[in-house]
């Protein structure tokens, strides 16, 4: 039903993505989606010989449950490796509907 389940979106600087998967299986996740991504850059970031260098980044797409979405998304965000600030981002969108492919 509509509202029943959640999106997860996580995006980390890239090499976090496993410890960040591995703590939203123990709470509960039966799988996710790893994207590879990169940041969109700004002015002020780090060049290297004239050449501006975008953080290379891992998107993580989680679909859940709200009860178990929530469990996820407080294990997520307790990682000790994510409490610098500026190493990523999370939030969740309601699902409206989804539908299997394939049957």
């Amino acid at each position: 039903m509509a509202g029943e389940s959640q999106l997860i979106t996580v995006i980390v600087n890239r090499g976090f993505a496993n410890d960040v998967m591995d703590a939203a299986r123990k709470a509960g996740a039966t799988g996710g989606t790893i994207l590879h991504a990169r940041g969109t850059g700004k002015p002020e970031d780090e060049k290297f010989f004239g050449i501006t260098i975008v953080p290379e980044k891992e998107q993580l797409l989680i679909i859940a449950d709200n009860a178990t979405a929530e469990k996820i998304k407080t294990a997520i965000s307790n990682l000790d490796i994510l409490k610098e600030p500026g190493i990523g981002i999370i939030f969740s969108l309601p699902i409206i509907e989804m539908k299997t492919l394939g049957e």
